[in-house]
């Protein structure tokens, strides 16, 4: 699947989807409310059945606002009306390292058919126990693996592995990108989509060669309208 768009601007998901690049796009109440999304509850949901629409088929994650186990469950059967290509983000633990999110996951999965995207996590061993639970997406932060000392790599291979060997259906999706050359080394690692921000995007396609080949192009090109 490769690339998710991390963003909930729907000017900037046009004109990345027109490429036809991206394969989803991820969001969460702090890229909603840094893009200027207003209007509460009612401004995600009338953001996002735009964004679903505009993407359609490929997914778009959405995250419950708190972490109320009932709650939750609520807000995910709400966000699962929107558009059938909408797939619900909830943690791998609370804000305190309460146990019940996983029970969430497995109930959504299981009993509601709703696709889940399990998220903040940091290690191979919670996102194996998220994919066990039956989460469809299993989401580790890498730009912050990195900062704590570790290499992300390494947990991403050792989690494709165990996916591979339990035979387990969950894609991994490797976020909190920090520097252009993450997103190839992540996919190279194992990770199935790798979620990046728009100028990361733009690092990929322009490279200060191409801009001098392209330049002599031209240059030499317009010589040859002069003879015409």
């Amino acid at each position: 699947m490769a690339i998710f768009l991390d963003t909930g601007k729907i000017d900037v998901i046009k004109k990345y989807h027109s490429m036809g690049i991206i394969r989803g796009v991820t969001t969460n109440p702090t890229i909603m409310v840094q893009d200027g999304i207003t209007g509460g509850f009612e401004g995600i949901k009338k953001q996002s059945i735009k964004i679903a629409n505009l993407i359609h088929p490929y997914p778009l994650s959405v995250e419950v606002t708190n972490n109320n186990p009932k709650d939750m469950i609520r807000q995910a059967l709400e966000f699962s009306k929107w558009a059938d290509n909408i797939n619900v983000k909830i943690t791998i633990h609370g804000p305190n390292g309460e146990l019940e999110n996983l029970q969430v996951i497995h109930e959504l999965e299981k009993k509601h058919n709703i696709r889940i995207n399990a998220t903040a996590m940091m290690s191979a061993q919670q996102c194996f126990l998220a994919a066990l639970a039956g989460a469809t997406y299993v989401s580790i932060f890498g730009g912050r693996v990195n900062n704590m000392g570790y290499n992300t790599r390494e947990e991403i291979a050792r989690l494709r592995q165990l996916l591979d060997d339990f035979e387990l259906p969950a894609k991994i999706i490797v976020g909190s990108t920090r520097e252009v050359v993450n997103i190839i080394e992540w996919l190279e690692a194992g990770a199935h989509i790798v979620t990046v921000i728009p100028k990361f995007i733009d690092g990929m396609i322009v490279h200060p060669y191409s801009k001098e080949t392209v330049q002599m192009f031209l240059k030499d090109g317009a010589a040859f309208e002069k003879v015409k």
